[in-house]
């Protein structure tokens, strides 16, 4: 396969990755599919776990990657594009890519790592997996300390799951387009005009 063709395959699997990092993200803001968390969420009293408001989905797995994953996609296209400056342009955007998948898988990590905030059973409110000395993502039975928001810890790894594979993905591809455009930078992007 042509470097040209290479990164057009790699910027339209981009796309849907970082639809679904953003979704993913603003999803979180609503545990139990309810604003009602969202609304009461305050610096004193949080009710959002403090990873979903670092918007590692919408900024690192979204934006940083939906803009590299534009350039890299126009850069396969025959066209003025389509030539060695572009693929060394799409090396920088690729980069950028690289940087935005970083930030979310190192955001959905933490988020995973430290758990929750919910309401336990006494109704205070906080993160009661943070600091366990039992790993609660292999010990389902604990959850249901959690009593408010209602299945938070499910919905929590759910989602965070997704970000950490979508990441994962995205950062595979733009490292691979950082290659690819070395190479179509190297060797041309043997992309040929028809007559």
């Amino acid at each position: 396969m042509c470097t040209g063709k290479c990164s057009k395959f790699i910027g339209i699997t981009l796309y849907p990755l970082a639809l679904l990092s953003i979704i993913c993200n603003i999803l979180l803001f609503f545990p139990g599919w309810s604003v009602e968390f969202a609304e009461k969420d305050t610096e004193e009293n949080p009710r959002l776990t403090t990873e979903v408001k670092y918007m590692g989905g919408v900024l690192g797995g979204g934006i940083m990657v939906l803009i590299p994953a534009i350039h890299i996609h126009l850069t396969g296209k025959q066209g003025c594009c389509a030539n060695r400056c572009g693929m060394f342009l799409s090396i920088i955007f690729a980069a950028i890519g690289v940087a935005g998948g970083l930030y979310s898988l190192g955001v959905a990590a933490a988020g995973m790592a430290k758990g929750p905030v919910c309401s336990t059973a006494n109704g205070i409110w906080g993160r009661p997996f943070e600091n366990g000395t039992a790993n609660y993502l292999q010990n389902p039975d604990t959850w249901n300390i959690c009593t408010q928001p209602e299945n938070v810890v499910e919905f929590n790894i759910g989602l965070f799951s997704t970000l950490l594979i979508a990441s994962c993905v995205e950062l595979l591809l733009c490292g691979f387009q950082m290659v690819n455009g070395l190479f179509g930078c190297l060797c041309g992007t043997c992309n040929s005009k028809s007559v």
